[in-house]
């Protein structure tokens, strides 16, 4: 598809953007390109693609085609799989994983296979390899996951061993499919039932994504007295999204906490504390001064204060990191402070 030159104009800004050196306007580009969809493949597929480019903007361009879901991604995803640079190389597993239920399924779980297995691989790319394999069917990972099971790293060898457990069967479509395939969404108290059931298995991880893009546009759409509801179902997106291992629409989780005055539904914070990372750190200690200040109840800034401290022991946030030196400076109560 031809990109018109106004589109144009918006695709070169927002891959100018990819290469910010801030991760929430590398993330805020990535929003936008998904949204744009197929018309930036190609420019997205370039940028993946060359090695001289920076490492998060590679990242970052990988994570639109993720969200983008178009089976051309895997172009660019296929090669960088095998990566040098962990953050390119979970990126692409990503996009993989995403496209597995394509006519090009079959290239993209060899790639995502062979980087399981792979003894010289880096540790978080192999981890992330053998996450996504999980949402294949038992009878086809099984093998995988039994010979990540005597791996000689002992992480990987207990996520081998727990995931060769609890790999589920190919599910049969549920009811939650009737809320993906609708054109307009109702009832999200149901919507927000069917998620939590079962974190959203047998839905594509894109189709995850585009259910959150939806919400957020129906809640923004709405009267503030029905809002709370369509927040809570879009919560429960993200906590399936989490469930699943996918960042994917991580920067909703960050701007959503960075824009409330009010506590919010607890799957945001399960979602955060899941799949959160050194991006989120200055947003949610922004959230607990304001909790603070405004003497929120004390749940809130109880579960905003584990979430912190268990990104920052998940990621082994130093404190030189930037994000930490930021919170230091403005919010230096929340490293004070434990839940």
């Amino acid at each position: 598809m031809a990109i018109k030159p106004s589109s144009q104009n918006t695709v070169d800004a927002l891959l100018r953007d990819l290469t910010s050196e801030r991760a929430v306007t590398r993330d805020s580009a990535v929003a936008r390109l998904a949204v744009i969809g197929s018309r930036a493949i190609a420019r997205l597929n370039a940028v993946a693609a060359d090695k001289r480019a920076a490492a998060p903007a590679r990242a970052a361009a990988l994570r639109a085609l993720e969200a983008i879901g178009d089976p051309r991604a895997l172009d660019a995803a296929i090669p960088a799989v095998g990566d040098p640079d962990a953050s390119v190389a979970v990126a692409a597993v990503g996009v993989a994983r995403a496209l597995f239920g394509t006519p090009r399924g079959v290239e993209a779980v060899d790639h995502v296979t062979s980087a399981a297995l792979d003894p010289s691989g880096h540790q978080e790319v192999r981890r992330a390899a053998a996450r996504a394999l999980a949402d294949l069917p038992a009878s086809t990972v099984a093998p995988v996951f039994k010979a990540l099971g005597g791996d000689k790293d002992p992480q990987l060898a207990a996520l081998g061993r727990e995931l060769g457990g609890t790999a589920p069967p190919a599910p049969p479509r549920g009811p939650l499919h009737k809320w993906v395939d609708a054109d307009v969404l109702e009832d999200p108290d149901g919507l927000r039932r069917a998620l939590l059931a079962d974190h959203g298995a047998g839905v594509p991880l894109t189709a995850l994504h585009r259910l959150v893009q939806q919400l957020r546009e129906r809640e923004e759409a709405e009267k503030p007295a029905r809002r709370p509801g369509w927040a809570a179902a879009r919560a429960a997106a993200h906590a399936a999204l989490a469930a699943r291992g996918s960042r994917i629409a991580l920067y909703d989780l960050r701007e959503t906490l960075e824009a409330t005055t009010e506590p919010l539904p607890v799957e945001f914070l399960t979602a955060l504390t899941i799949i959160g990372d050194p991006s989120c750190l200055e947003a949610i200690a922004a959230a607990y001064a304001r909790a603070v200040k405004k003497r929120t109840d004390e749940w809130w800034r109880r579960h905003l204060l584990a979430a912190f401290h268990e990104i920052i022991r998940r990621e082994k946030v130093t404190p030189r990191h930037a994000a930490m030196k930021r919170v230091q400076k403005r919010w230096p109560q929340v490293l004070g402070t434990r839940d």
